[in-house]
């Protein structure tokens, strides 16, 4: 996030985009509706009617996969209705020319036959965010689990430079992190195309100081990405080490996916519990939970805290950083002697700009928000203040492209999936609480009512949903929530493998899956076939 947590009840205007905020990050939200009852105003873009869009001055009902349309569109208002900020333009970006030249051809009434949003309504979210003093964008994996991802991210980044709603209290690019450490995870370097703190692996620079470092000549090319590993398993990629994921429910194409384990001469998996993925490993390695290790959590704003071990990890479980540690010094690596999460931390301090001027005992209180560049300095709550790392901030020229896979005779239905409220991710937590069990025992498939109708299905009943890849059995629930032509599940229960159907496209620049829009089509399971 560009802002702090706490910035998100300051903006005069909202526009969140692509994410359910408050079934996936309800603590936060409460932040938005503090901006509400404050006067605020807030526009939502998604394709369901969730409790956001019901609390929103406007709603943006898009089509799935149409968000460039939309965003292009809103550009083209901001310009058209002279709701630039010039002198933040002329000062702080650069590009923008071409970019404000580019976005004259795309009309709301253009943007209207795509997302399938009135082309006033479109008109009216780009005269809220465009005229606001201080407008904030959120987002989650709404907008980035598309072949378009990049695209979506860098046309949000387009409103806030011609806006100037970047660099200050209640405005900017925030994205919403998926899971407690993802932002973390990114910081210290388990990305293919970079070392800690983001630096790249294609820098000479960066590819000396990590040499001097580990003693040990470093590739200078980017590593590949899961996709593609998992996409090489059994030619060029025989072991494999899962930490953390149980890949096996939350990817795409569930089919490939199992093909592509099952292809490897060696599984290795470091978990808490025996998740589906662990179960198909030939050895699995018991990790200790949060509450049972010390350690480092970097969260969504970037916020540096210290986790502390409250009681001790239960029979063989282990950090995962000792496990790591321990295979790497089996396998011959040296420098992988490690006695304690905080010297670890320590080093990445000592490698890492971002990170340089923290310590163990300095994120004791866990008050700082990176980059905290030096010693002295308070950490950084808002990016992009004076100015923009590499100098401006650049104009993207984007154009809209449809979905790597859309409706047909065949499958004429848009399936979109996500989270809800009670259950987490692939309910490797939450699934062993039954508490968690009663308030939701199983999944089901939103379907409009109208729909349900005209497809012959019963509210209540199980319903046929196949895609290209596959098919699975699942409950018919009838809502408005969805709109009439998309239906919505989640992909949290293995008994309902919703992700064997999924996986038609991944964005080029970030392998990212398309996992919110895939073409379905749902039918009755007849009495035969039910019973059966």
């Amino acid at each position: 996030m560009s802002n702090p947590l706490a910035d998100m009840d300051k903006p005069d205007v909202i526009f969140c985009i692509g994410t359910n905020m408050t079934e996936c990050h309800p603590v936060a939200a409460t932040r938005i509706k503090k901006a509400l009852k404050r006067g605020a105003k807030m526009i939502v873009a998604d394709p369901r009617k969730i409790d956001l869009a019901e609390m929103a001055d406007l709603y943006l009902p898009i089509r799935v996969g149409s968000d460039v349309a939309l965003l292009l569109a809103m550009a083209h208002v901001i310009v058209r209705d002279n709701l630039l900020d010039r002198a933040f333009m002329e000062a702080r970006t650069a590009e923008f020319e071409p970019f404000l030249e580019h976005v004259v051809e795309f009309t709301p009434e253009w943007a209207s036959t795509i997302t399938e949003v009135p082309a006033a309504d479109i008109e009216k979210a780009a005269r809220l965010y465009g005229a606001a003093d201080k407008g904030a964008i959120y987002y989650t994996l709404g907008i980035t689990e598309h072949i378009c991802g990049v695209d979506n991210v860098q046309s949000l980044c387009n409103l806030a430079l011609m806006t100037g709603n970047v660099g200050r209290e209640g405005t900017g690019i925030n994205p919403m992190r998926g899971q407690n450490n993802i932002q973390g995870a990114g910081d210290v370097g388990a990305i293919p195309s970079n070392y800690p703190g983001f630096q790249s692996v294609d820098d000479p620079a960066n590819k000396a100081k990590f040499e001097a470092l580990y003693g040990r000549a470093m590739d200078a090319e980017k590593g590949i990405t899961k996709v593609k590993a998992l996409n090489l398993c059994g030619e060029e990629i025989f072991a494999m080490l899962i930490d953390g994921e149980n890949t096996i429910v939350s990817d795409p194409d569930r089919k490939h996916c199992e093909h592509a384990l099952k292809s490897l001469d060696h599984l290795v998996v470091i978990d808490i519990f025996l998740t589906e993925t662990a179960a198909m490993a030939d050895v699995v390695f018991p990790a200790s939970a949060f509450a049972e290790t010390d350690g480092v959590c970097t969260n969504t704003e970037r916020r540096v805290q210290r986790l502390r071990q409250a009681v001790p990890p239960p029979g063989e479980a282990r950090p995962d950083w000792w496990i790591i540690c321990q295979l790497a010094q089996r396998l011959g690596f040296e420098g992988f002697d490690y006695q304690s999460a905080e010297e670890i931390f320590n080093e990445l301090c000592n490698l890492s700009p971002i990170y340089a001027g923290l310590d163990w005992d300095r994120i004791d209180q866990s008050q700082y928000q990176w980059p905290v560049p030096d010693k002295d300095h308070p950490g950084t709550p808002i990016l992009h203040e004076e100015e923009f790392k590499n100098g401006r901030g650049l104009f993207k020229i984007i154009r809209y492209r449809d979905p790597a896979e859309t409706i047909s005779d065949d499958f004429p239905v848009w399936l979109t999936t996500g989270r809800r409220l009670q259950s987490y991710h692939t309910r490797t937590q939450t699934g062993r609480a039954q508490g968690i069990d009663y308030l939701l025992a199983e999944e089901s498939l939103e379907v409009h009512p109208d729909d349900i109708a005209a497809w012959g299905l019963q509210d209540g009943e199980r319903c046929r949903l196949s895609s290209d890849r596959g098919s699975v059995e699942i409950l018919v629930r009838a809502t408005t929530r969805s709109p009439r032509g998309t239906v919505f599940t989640s992909f949290s229960f293995n008994d309902v493998p919703v992700n064997i159907l999924t996986g038609s496209g991944y964005d080029p620049i970030t392998d990212t899956a398309e996992l919110k829009v895939c073409p379905v089509r749902v039918e009755p399971i007849g009495d035969s076939e039910a019973a059966g």
